[in-house]
């Protein structure tokens, strides 16, 4: 293991990069434009909790509520982009220079390429060695870049404070197809700004390196979106998911098929697991129709994704 002189990394750290106002606060003020009616998650307790406006080539791309004792974000908010579901393969790992420091950059950058991350950017967040030996985790991200369109949006989401460690074989059989369930949906039937949030549930499970817990493990995944403005000429098995709806999973080896429920059954079920999120409320008054009409029909409980089409 390679061993840095603290002094020289709290030097070399401290001026590599230009300070600029901090957006790591108490408040999201500086990108609330990313949330619905500009208003956060409401409800949300715990300790050590950094929010976090994520800003990659000087612009705010998404915003974090990130758990720094869990090294963990308990949800990413953003603007959904109409996409072809793409991924970017040219970018790499960043961290947050924010997080060290409230005198340190807003943007993001690239982990540096050392043998052993510096302590000072350990010491405040998860770094790639967390992962090395955490096997059948694999990083996925909260705002996924399948859920963005412009180049530099896409490459904003690979940053550590988005990601958290998910069962390999969940990531890939169930999350990673209902994001894209969920991108074909929008795609078609959103007409106006779909604002989104997609979060974890915590238990006691963690990944350790060197005898240390390290990262927290989530117990399930869950997102949430609201579009206000949608085609309602839609098919009657989409139209009822409008203008908001959600999805929960388990983190696990087996029984991890994503449940989608209405907006006030995912609170439910949230505030069921969790005293992070006793009071949950996802969204405004529950995100409001723009449409000019009322629905009357009565919507179904639970949605079985494998009986509509979306293609």
């Amino acid at each position: 293991m390679r061993l840095f002189p603290t002094w020289a990394l709290s030097f070399s750290l401290l001026t590599a990069y230009h300070p600029v106002s901090a957006t790591v606060s108490d408040s999201f003020r500086d990108c609330s434009h990313f949330f619905y009616m500009e208003t956060p998650p409401a409800g949300v307790g715990g300790h050590s909790l950094r929010r976090i406006c994520q800003v990659y080539a000087d612009k705010a791309r998404y915003a974090t509520l990130y758990d720094s004792s869990r090294r963990l974000p308990l949800y990413s908010a953003y603007i959904f982009q109409k996409s072809d579901g793409k991924r970017r393969m040219d970018t790499p790992w960043m961290f947050e220079p924010q997080l060290l420091s409230g005198d340190e950059s807003a943007q993001m950058r690239a982990l540096p390429l050392t043998d052993d991350s510096p302590p000072l950017i350990e010491g405040s967040q998860a770094v790639l060695e967390d992962y090395t030996d955490a096997v059948g985790y694999r990083r996925g991200p909260l705002n996924p870049d399948l859920h963005q369109a412009e180049p530099d949006d896409k490459s904003s989401t690979y940053t550590l404070t988005n990601v958290v460690p998910l069962i390999t074989d969940f990531l890939d059989t169930s999350w990673n197809p209902y994001l894209d369930t969920v991108r074909r949906r929008l795609n078609n039937f959103c007409q106006g700004k779909s604002f989104m949030v997609a979060g974890v549930t915590v238990s006691g499970a963690t990944i350790q390196r060197d005898n240390r817990d390290r990262l927290a493990i989530p117990k399930h995944l869950w997102l949430a979106y609201c579009c206000p403005w949608f085609d309602r000429n839609s098919p009657y098995e989409v139209r009822f998911m409008f203008p908001s709806y959600g999805g929960y999973a388990l983190n696990g080896q087996t029984g991890h098929s994503v449940v989608e429920v209405p907006l006030k059954s995912l609170e439910d079920f949230l505030r069921s697991q969790t005293d992070i999120f006793r009071d949950m409320t996802i969204f405004y008054k529950g995100c409001v129709s723009e449409n000019p009409f009322k629905r009357t029909e009565t919507w179904p409980e639970e949605t079985d994704l494998t009986k509509i089409n979306f293609n």
